[in-house]
Formats: C-alpha cells, sequence, structure tokens
C-alpha cells in the first residue's frame, strides 16, 4: 500500500513540475491579450456591456425601426417578459456571473500558487465576453445606418 501512495505522490509532483514549466507561456499568452492589470480588464468589460445595453435600447426604442428584434434568444426573452428594465438586469445578471466565475477561479489559482494560470483563467474568460458584447455594439450602430 505505502508503494502506491509513493507513486501517487511522485506522479503528482512531477505533474505540478510540468505544470510550473508551461505556466509561464500561459500568462505570456494572457498578456498579449490583455497587457494592462485585472481590474482594467472588469471595468472594460463593465462598460462594454453597458455600451451594448445603450446601443440596444437605441436601436430597438428610439430608432423608429419596428423590423428589428433583439437576435439574443436570453436576451430577446427578457426584453419580452420585463422591457428594458428585464433587459437591463439579465445584462447585468450575465455580466456578474461571468466575472464571479473569473475572479474565483484567479483566487483559486493564486491560492495553490499559480499566478500565471490564475491570470490567464482571468483573462480568457472575460476577453472573450468583451469581443462578443463589442461586436454587438458595432452590429447596433450598423444597423442604426441602414
Amino acid at each position: 500500500m505505502n508503494a502506491v501512495l509513493q507513486f501517487m505522490k511522485d506522479r503528482m509532483r512531477k505533474a505540478v513540475e510540468r505544470d510550473r514549466r508551461a505556466e509561464r507561456y500561459v500568462e505570456t499568452a494572457s498578456r498579449f491579450l490583455w497587457r494592462w492589470r485585472e481590474s482594467w480588464l472588469l471595468a472594460f468589460v463593465a462598460f462594454v456591456a453597458l455600451l451594448d445595453y445603450a446601443s440596444t435600447y437605441a436601436i430597438l426604442a428610439l430608432s423608429g425601426k419596428s423590423y428589428l428584434n433583439e437576435a439574443g434568444s436570453l436576451a430577446s426573452w427578457a426584453l419580452e417578459k420585463g422591457g428594458f428594465a428585464g433587459l437591463f438586469l439579465a445584462d447585468l445578471a450575465a455580466v456578474f456571473a461571468i466575472s464571479l466565475v473569473a475572479i474565483t477561479l484567479r483566487f483559486v489559482l493564486f491560492r495553490f500558487g499559480f499566478r500565471g494560470f490564475g491570470r490567464a483563467a482571468f483573462v480568457f474568460l472575460l476577453v472573450p465576453y468583451a469581443v462578443v458584447a463589442m461586436v454587438a455594439v458595432i452590429n447596433n450602430l450598423v444597423l442604426a445606418y441602414l
């Protein structure tokens, strides 16, 4: 039994060493995507989400184009059930949920000593959301002028 435990302990040690070697490359990739502080990424995600909501409100409520609608299924449902207040709450809940997951994962990885992986997980969770939200804002702006 002792040999099995020693074997497992040795395997775990080798896995941690392998992860430590790969950590700097993963952190470098995360710095390529977002080179600034992580707190600024949270602020940027909140700003882009607010822009998404404002542009959606402008295109649907203020443009006078009745043939336009919300394309996202969750956002469309929230808009149908609660109006623009419901859409705002749905957007707020989505941003809060993804930010909470990113912050929690970063905290856990930092606690285990994997600072590079913690930063990378944080960036790789939030940057795709920000990109999709920016595409939605651009789409709303294009639709406003068509």
